[in-house]
C-alpha cells in the first residue's frame, strides 16, 4: 500500500489523477505457508496482471523483487522508480541494535526468504532458522510478542513507512542481497496513456542496474525456492555485480564479482555470460538440490 502511495504522490505533479484499487493476491492471503511452498511463479503479481490485461485497472505497482522474469506480452515495466536501500537489516526483540555475531547460540531468526535462510545458516550454523510472513507491521508484533529472537528485513520496508528503529545493517559482502530488492516498479499495458505518463517516473541508473540483476536471475532459473543473491551497483559507468547461488544449508555456494561496462553495446549479454558461468562454476548442481527438495514452483 506504502509504494503505491509513493507512485501516486509522484504522479500528482504531472496532473494524473489516480484512484487507488486493492487486490488480494494469492501471496497475501496464504499466509501461514512459508513463500517457497506456494504454487505457481508470481504469487504477489499474477492477479493483478489478469486485472490489468482485461481493463480494469491501468497501472500496478510492485516490488520489482516479486515480478517474475517471465511476463505477459502485452504488460511493459513502464517505470522503475529510484532504487532505495536494498539491503537486509536485523532487528532483535530486546529493542536494541545487536549483531548476528551477538545473538545467543541457538537464537530463533525469522525470515520468509531462502536466501536469507541460507545465507545466515552460512554465518551462524547453530541459528534456529523460522518462517516468518505477514506485511512489515504484522512481523514486527510476533518479534516483539517473542516468537523470535531476531527477524530479518528488507532496511527499505523500515525507510518507507518512516520507521525509526534500531536495528544492524547486515554485512553486504556476506549477506549479498536479491535481485532487484528495494525497488519499486510501474507495469502498464503497452502502448497505453498509463503507460506514456508512468515512463516519466523512470530512474535510467536504476533501470539499468537492476536488469542486469534480472538478467543473471533469469539465466539461473529455478524460481524462488532457489537460494540466490544478485546485485549491482553502478560507478563511472561501471557496474560491480556481486552473484551467488547457496545450497539449502549454506555450507556450499558458488559466487561471481565482476565489472560490467554500462557504456558497451549489450551489458545484458555480459550478465547473461555471468549467470552462465554460475552455472558452470556448480549453481547448477545448487538449483537442482533446491528444486528437487521443493519441486518446481
Amino acid at each position: 500500500m506504502r509504494q503505491t502511495q509513493i507512485v501516486q504522490e509522484r504522479l500528482i505533479p504531472l496532473g494524473v489523477e489516480t484512484e487507488l484499487v486493492k487486490v488480494k493476491t494469492s501471496g497475501d492471503v496464504f499466509l501461514d505457508k512459508p513463500l517457497h511452498q506456494l504454487t505457481g511463479f508470481g504469487v504477489f503479481v499474477a492477479e493483478i496482471d489478469e486485472r490489468m490485461l482485461s481493463g480494469e485497472i491501468d497501472l500496478a505497482v510492485h516490488s520489482m523483487k516479486d515480478l517474475p522474469t517471465k511476463r505477459p506480452d502485452d504488460l511493459t515495466v513502464s517505470a522503475v522508480l529510484k532504487r532505495d536501500s536494498p539491503y537486509d537489516i536485523l532487528l532483535t526483540r530486546n529493542g536494541s541494535a545487536q549483531a548476528l555475531e551477538e545473538l545467543k547460540e541457538g537464537a530463533t531468526v525469522g525470515t520468509s526468504s531462502m536466501r536469507r535462510t541460507a545465507q545466515l545458516r552460512r554465518a551462524r550454523p547453530d541459528l534456529q532458522i523460522e518462517s516468518l510472513r505477514g506485511n512489515l507491521q504484522t512481523r514486527l508484533h510476533k518479534l516483539d510478542r517473542g516468537d523470535y529472537d531476531a527477524i530479518v528485513l528488507a532496511e527499505a520496508g523500515l525507510e518507507r513507512m518512516g520507521l525509526k528503529m534500531d536495528y544492524v545493517r547486515l554485512d553486504k559482502e556476506r549477506f549479498v542481497p536479491s535481485a532487484n530488492q528495494g525497488t519499486i516498479i510501474v507495469v502498464a499495458k503497452k502502448g497505453s496513456k498509463a503507460e506514456f505518463y508512468s515512463r516519466s517516473l523512470d530512474d535510467e541508473p536504476t533501470r539499468a542496474v537492476t536488469m542486469i540483476e534480472r538478467k543473471i536471475l533469469e539465466t539461473v532459473g529455478g524460481g524462488c525456492v532457489v537460494p540466490m543473491a544478485v546485485h549491482a551497483t553502478a560507478n563511472n559507468g561501471q557496474a560491480r555485480v556481486l552473484a551467488e547461488v547457496l545450497s539449502l544449508d549454506g555450507k556450499r555456494f558458488v559466487r561471481v564479482d565482476e565489472n560490467i561496462s554500462l557504456k558497451e553495446d549489450d551489458p545484458l549479454k555480459r550478465a547473461e555470460d555471468m549467470g552462465q558461468r554460475l552455472m558452470i562454476m556448480g549453481g547448477r548442481e545448487l538449483v537442482e538440490e533446491a528444486v528437487k527438495e521443493f519441486g518446481t514452483r
